[in-house]
């Protein structure tokens, strides 16, 4: 099934019953999500879920009508869900390595149980046409930027999940990096931590070979404000976490040019 980069999907109802009362638990823990577009896709696949009184707004509603909300550990969850399933579809092939990169994730995060629910969802996910631009939009409208960040960086964790990274997932995240409204040179930066090339180091602090030596410690300052991982501290621990991950690859890159330069 072709991913939906810009045009509004349709979606089909079927599989939509609220199996298991796991659709209310998701549902409970959301905030923004259950609006807008990733609303509809949820509403559609646990109907039920939304006539229960979480909310009255799961298809209803402009994605881009109230500015940026705060985002509860759910709405970041479902985001990267609905973000995941179209990844991994965009090369044609559902990899075994992919669904377990995501399911460790949320393991880690919500346990096994809950995990399998997510799971679930994912699954349905899957099956979907999803409306990528909406989506992103949605995301946009309603997150910040340093948890922006922080998805495009998962994004990339499932593309090279399996050590391959197609072109067709490398344009699609670029796609969605775009829509996210990430800058060009985030997106450089977070990509090179996953597909080296020989100036990746120099990507990663958003710089060129050519910088000089002070250029290079200002720039690693910089990145390191904006990827510290208290900047996503308020989706969990889990999360920041991960964000720690991102942060040790650019004091790896920072490590490495410093070597190569004889920086002390």
């Amino acid at each position: 099934m072709q991913t939906n980069y810009s045009r509004v999907g349709t979606f089909a109802e079927s599989g939509t019953q609220n199996s298991g009362g796991y659709g209310k638990w998701i549902g409970g823990g959301l905030g923004w999500a259950l609006g807008g577009p990733i609303g509809g896709l949820l509403g559609f696949m646990f109907g039920s879920m939304f006539e229960s009184g979480n909310s009255t707004t799961a298809t209803q509603g402009h994605p881009y009508a109230s500015g940026q909300q705060s985002t509860q550990s759910g709405d970041f969850s479902i985001s990267l869900l609905v973000l995941s399933a179209a990844v991994m579809k965009a090369d044609g092939v559902v990899k075994k390595a992919e669904l377990d990169y995501v399911k460790r994730f949320f393991v880690s995060n919500f346990g096994e149980n809950k995990t399998i629910q997510l799971m679930q969802v994912l699954k349905e996910l899957l099956q979907k046409d999803i409306n990528v631009q909406e989506v992103c939009l949605q995301v946009r409208n309603a997150m910040d930027y340093s948890s922006r960040l922080q998805l495009l960086h998962y994004l990339f964790g499932i593309a090279k999940a399996d050590n391959i990274t197609a072109d067709s997932e490398i344009y699609l995240i670029e796609t969605i990096s775009g829509f996210l409204g990430l800058n060009q040179a985030d997106f450089k930066s977070v990509k090179a931590m996953f597909v080296k090339e020989v100036d990746s180091a120099y990507q990663i602090l958003e710089i060129t070979p050519d910088a000089a030596d002070v250029e290079v410690k200002k720039a690693y300052h910089k990145m390191a404000i904006k990827y510290h991982p208290d900047k996503v501290s308020h989706l969990g621990q889990e999360v920041q976490k991960a964000a720690l991950e991102k942060f040790q690859q650019l004091n790896a890159a920072y490590d490495e040019i410093k070597k190569r330069r004889g920086i002390n």
